[in-house]
């Protein structure tokens, strides 16, 4: 008996095959109408590949696209939004100096009645209304420069919607935001489902993933595994037809203590608009989560500490002494490391090579003289940090914006370890990283802990602080709203103390004065 579903889109032996590589294997995918189809697997499984040839980015080299019971074909992103194909973007690429409502109607301005000159007034007007729609309070004429990662991934996520599509790409949405926004993105998606739109989902967020799925896919090294009811498959089983490989524990036990030394002491850091009287110590061989809502100032604190952001007031000691960080270069010289939340942007230098960026701070300690480069030695110490990290990469001159996001983020792991730094910020450092590279980060992390580096960890990922942090300090509109020990944290206190909810009980967890 033959299947008379009819599906808003099948992918039908999809193939991809760039110079030299294959990267999709006769894929096919089933997408029903009013469901979120969640797409797994570990990052370099050809996920995005294949969203971004359902949505015209891409052409495949074979297999067939049907949508309705209609054979298409696209040659552009614009064919397939005018077949209702919207798609968020893993990976931002706003228009930095065009304003919100501009970027969330680039290519389809508002427009006087019979002229090319662009209404502003009614633009603005239908982005307000956008954005309030996601919870977003931001003046549409704010320029995407001075945005956050958090905030453009709003954006995005509003643009989107905005096309009132039929089949709504979502590659990673929750990537760069915190629990409150993304309580609003799953309100929006049943929104959708009950307007019969179909969403498909990339995620490598566990709790999210069961909490919205109706079916799950899965690919492996570009070959589709299997789609499952949600459910009727576990967590445990879902990891292993990922990565092929028992993960018995994502995040690894810490096996020194913590030092009584403090290495990194801040005190009554401020800046008047985006946080103030700012306090805390990082001891050596100590993880210290960092949570809060996005606008808490996490990242802006840190940036400051690094000193890409100057400060109002306030103090920051390096083992007891004060010290003035004035610039990134000043940091580097105190053995600070500062991993941020957008590693294609500020991490990486993305046409260069895996090795130049990797060497590309150390570049000092291979010079033969004054001026020539010991490549030699170069390649070795690169070779070694590949091996080490478990880089997965096709050889050192492989072409670093080529790789997973899970290898880049080692790369930019190397850059800074050859440094040696004493203190090491990461922020984010598992965005749109897949759970078996998670698993290898956090192992990195802890065995840098072990090795007496103090460690800031900023994470938007609630099991992510909990399971790394040793202490964990929560912010809420700019200033501490509490601390917590590892033995006392859930996710319900750090929520309380993000939201502000928690005032009343804030001494009973620990506030830095």
């Amino acid at each position: 008996m033959s299947d008379q579903t009819v599906y808003s889109l099948e992918m039908r032996n999809i193939s991809k095959t760039y110079p030299g590589v294959q990267v999709l294997h006769n894929v096919s995918l089933k997408l029903r109408p009013g469901t979120v189809h969640v797409l797994m697997g570990e990052n370099g499984a050809g996920k995005s590949t294949l969203m971004k040839i359902i949505a015209g980015i891409v052409q495949p080299t074979s297999g067939d696209i049907v949508l309705f019971g209609k054979k298409v074909k696209f040659n552009s992103p614009r064919d397939g939004l005018r077949h209702g194909i919207s798609m968020i973007h893993q990976e931002l690429s706003p228009i930095p100096d065009m304003t919100i409502a501009e970027n969330l109607f680039l290519g389809r301005e508002h427009q006087y009645k019979g002229t090319f000159v662009i209404h502003y007034k009614k633009m603005n007007e239908e982005a307000a209304k956008l954005l309030s729609g996601i919870g977003l309070k931001i003046d549409p004429g704010t320029k995407m420069r001075d945005l956050t990662v958090a905030e453009t991934q709003m954006v995005e996520i509003a643009k989107a919607i905005s096309y009132n599509s039929d089949i709504i790409i979502m590659d990673e949405p929750t990537s760069a935001i915190t629990d409150r926004e993304v309580e609003t993105l799953f309100s929006l998606i049943n929104q959708l489902k009950s307007q019969n739109k179909s969403i498909i989902y990339i995620s490598h967020k566990m709790d999210e993933i069961y909490r919205i799925a109706d079916e799950i896919s899965v690919l492996r090294d570009g070959h589709y595994i299997g789609t499952y009811a949600a459910s009727q498959i576990t967590p445990d089983q879902l990891i292993n037809k990922m990565v092929d490989r028992e993960l018995k524990e994502v995040f690894p036990e810490k096996k020194a203590k913590v030092s009584q030394e403090v290495v990194l002491k801040v005190k009554n850091l401020s800046h008047s608009k985006k946080f103030r009287d700012i306090s805390f110590e990082v001891r050596a061989g100590e993880i210290v989560g960092i949570a809060g809502l996005m606008g808490s100032g996490r990242t802006e604190v840190v940036e400051s500490i690094f000193g890409i952001r100057p400060l109002d007031s306030g103090e920051i000691y390096i083992r007891g002494t004060k010290v003035k960080i004035r610039n990134a270069k000043e940091a580097i010289r105190h053995r600070i490391a500062l991993i941020t939340e957008d590693r294609k942007q500020q991490g990486l230098i993305l046409p260069l090579s895996v090795k130049d960026n990797m060497t590309l701070l150390s570049l000092k300690d291979f010079q033969r003289g004054k001026i020539i480069i010991d490549r030699k030695k170069e390649q070795s110490k690169a070779k070694e940090y590949v091996s080490s990290l478990k880089i997965k990469t096709a050889g050192l001159q492989q072409s670093v914006g080529s790789l997973s996001g899970g290898n880049q983020q080692k790369v930019v792991l190397a850059k800074w370890l050859m440094k040696a730094p004493e203190i090491l910020i990461f922020d984010e450092p598992t965005r749109g990283v897949d759970i078996g590279a998670k698993a290898e980060i956090y192992k990195l992390i802890a065995d840098l802990a072990e090795q007496g580096v103090a460690i800031i960890l900023i994470s938007s990922e609630l099991p992510e602080v909990l399971g790394m942090s040793d202490r964990i300090i929560v912010f809420h509109e700019g200033k501490i709203s509490g601390e917590l020990q590892k033995q006392e944290a859930t996710q319900e206190k750090i929520m309380k103390l993000a939201t502000g909810t928690n005032n009343r009980e804030v001494t009973s967890v620990g506030v830095n004065e």
